[in-house]
């Protein structure tokens, strides 16, 4: 595989590593927003900062609860990631 190819694989990956991390934690945090807008629009309490606490539990229960997981796939990806690395140079 010349070197190109291999930047454009590397890339690839990460961005698709990336979207597959970060993708839960941004579901829940909309949905917990969309939640909290909907409660704000039925009892007309405005307050701005109202989203951050529910959100900022949400997430951190995702933390809690998906951690492992994604530490699994994140390791897997840098081994792999090496890997490539490795096998690309020689």
């Amino acid at each position: 595989m010349n070197e190109i190819g291999l930047i454009v694989r590397l890339l690839n990956e990460t961005l698709i590593q990336t979207a597959v991390l970060s993708l839960p934690f941004l579901i829940v945090s909309l949905l917990v927003g969309l939640i909290i807008s909907i409660f704000q629009a039925t009892t007309s309490i405005q307050e701005q900062t109202l989203t951050f606490v529910p959100k900022f539990i949400a997430v951190g229960l995702m933390i809690f609860l998906l951690g492992p997981l994604l530490i699994r796939i994140f390791t897997d990806f840098t081994i792999r990631l090496f890997d490539l690395m490795v096998r690309g140079i020689r």
